[in-house]
């Protein structure tokens, strides 16, 4: 199959195919190594608290920060691309987050490591903001789908690897190097994305600066409240956080009405595939993040699982998804994507009522096979719904649809973290938030299903174009 990624037809938009492995090196390396960064830095946290001398609510700042600070600029890099351009966006996000590393690596308090996870999180928002519009400009059409199967192949590897390359290098090495090893990746990418990414004109004109701080500060407040609301935290400071939000948000609409260069082009919304699309993907990662949460905890707490039983037992979702991501993708390129979309759905919700209702007896097969039927149907879904929501917008929107998708996705997934720090903080059983992650889900798969009459005449031409 990924051979047939640099093939060459006539009327083929993006680059030629001789020219299309090189680019998407550069994405490869860049996405695996923002994936693989988050999931092996939280396995060395004990690690830094002891060498730094902080406590453990102190060390998780280091990858708070970092995930704070890359969703809240993900829309501003998405903005600054149309005006420097995508290559220039993301070669500067890869050598920002090398730098950044190296300095991370040599942070002797934790002051100083929060600055420059704070810097690596700037970086990453480069990267991811436009990320996925990258694969719009570099396939053509009839080739998007597939494209954006193997983009989530490789971030389902880096899920997977993540933990399995943090203890191994702990194991041999002191938590530093973890940091390190991630900045010849990232100069590569660097590198690669300057030789290799589509040269495109800068778009002339002002940036909306206004704009820009008012998704800032309505990102940060409401990841704020998240916090607060994952700490129990359930009156004034989420109440105060989320105003905040709200009014910061409010005059962000405002003034994108009336932007000459809007950082978020409303019209986006008024396209019926891309609107539904999106609420699907919102909907699907609250279920997401509500389960990989709420799931650590009712292994380990409830079924008196070890920390290392647990990471065994998440293995098959990320592998699950690494194997059928990108034939789902594939799939989408001749049919209409909302049909696997609301297949994998239909598969994931039926997954995560069966594991809401394991009881503290079950084996880890029982969930093993639990945990391979979520990652199947997450597989289904995700591709396709990324196809359906980059195919449905013009080439000349790519990079502001695909901020407008790093964005809701980050969110949607922090929303669902902060409803299990919520079940927590009150004493509710775990258990319980993964009916709540399933109701989220079977509201997806209804909205998925809605959607399919809409696609149905661009998918018979874009099949009419692969065959």
């Amino acid at each position: 199959m990924t051979s047939r990624l640099f093939t060459d037809r006539d009327g083929d938009d993006g680059l030629p195919g001789s020219e299309r492995r090189l680019a998407v090196l550069a994405l490869v390396l860049g996405t695996s190594m923002a994936v693989i960064d988050t999931t092996m830095i939280n396995v060395a946290l004990p690690s830094i608290a002891r060498d730094l001398q902080v406590s453990g609510s102190q060390v998780v700042w280091v990858t708070n920060l970092f995930q704070i600070v890359c969703a809240a600029f993900l829309l501003v890099f998405a903005g600054l691309s149309e005006l420097f351009s995508r290559r220039r966006m993301y070669t500067f996000g890869m050598t920002l987050f090398s730098l950044a590393a190296i300095g991370a690596a040599l942070s002797s308090r934790l002051e100083t490591l929060l600055v420059f996870r704070g810097l690596q999180g700037l970086g990453a928002a480069a990267t991811l903001s436009i990320g996925t519009s990258l694969y719009r400009s570099i396939f053509p059409s009839r080739l998007l789908g597939s494209a954006l199967g193997l983009s989530a192949m490789v971030v389902a590897v880096g899920y997977a690897a993540g933990p399995a390359i943090g203890g191994l290098v702990l194991s041999v090495a002191e938590w530093p190097w973890l940091f390190i090893m991630t900045a010849p990746l990232g100069v590569s990418a660097a590198w690669l994305a300057w030789r290799a990414l589509p040269k495109e004109p800068r778009r002339q004109g002002s940036f909306d600066v206004p704009g820009a701080l008012g998704a800032i500060v309505t990102l940060s407040a409401f990841f704020a409240a998240m916090e607060a609301l994952g700490h129990g935290a359930l009156r004034w400071p989420v109440l105060l956080w989320l105003g905040l939000a709200v009014l910061s948000f409010s005059l962000f609409l405002r003034r994108q009405r009336r932007a000459p260069h809007p950082l978020l082009h409303l019209e986006l919304f008024g396209v019926p595939r891309f609107r539904l699309a999106l609420v699907a993907q919102c909907l699907a990662f609250i279920g997401h993040g509500v389960a990989f949460v709420a799931l650590s905890f009712m292994f380990q707490e409830n079924m008196g699982m070890t920390p290392l039983q647990t990471a065994w037992l998440f293995t098959p979702w990320p592998l699950t998804v690494m194997v059928v991501g990108p034939q789902a993708g594939r799939l989408a390129d001749r049919l209409n994507p909302a049909v696997p979309a609301s297949i994998g759905l239909g598969l994931l919700l039926i997954g995560l009522v069966a594991l809401a209702r394991l009881g503290p007896e079950a084996g880890m097969l029982d969930i093993a096979w639990r945990m391979a039927l979520c990652g199947t149907g997450f597989g289904l879904f995700q591709s396709p719904n990324n196809r359906e929501l980059m195919g449905s917008i013009s080439r000349e929107r790519s990079a502001n649809a695909s901020g407008t998708m790093s964005t809701t996705r980050t969110v949607a997934q922090s929303l669902g973290v902060a409803i299990v720090g919520a079940f927590l903080a009150t004493a509710l059983p775990v258990q319980a938030a993964l009916w709540l992650g399933s109701a989220s889900c079977l509201l997806a798969l209804l909205v998925s299903l809605w959607r399919m009459p809409l696609a149905q005449v661009q998918a018979s031409a874009a099949a009419k174009q692969v065959q």
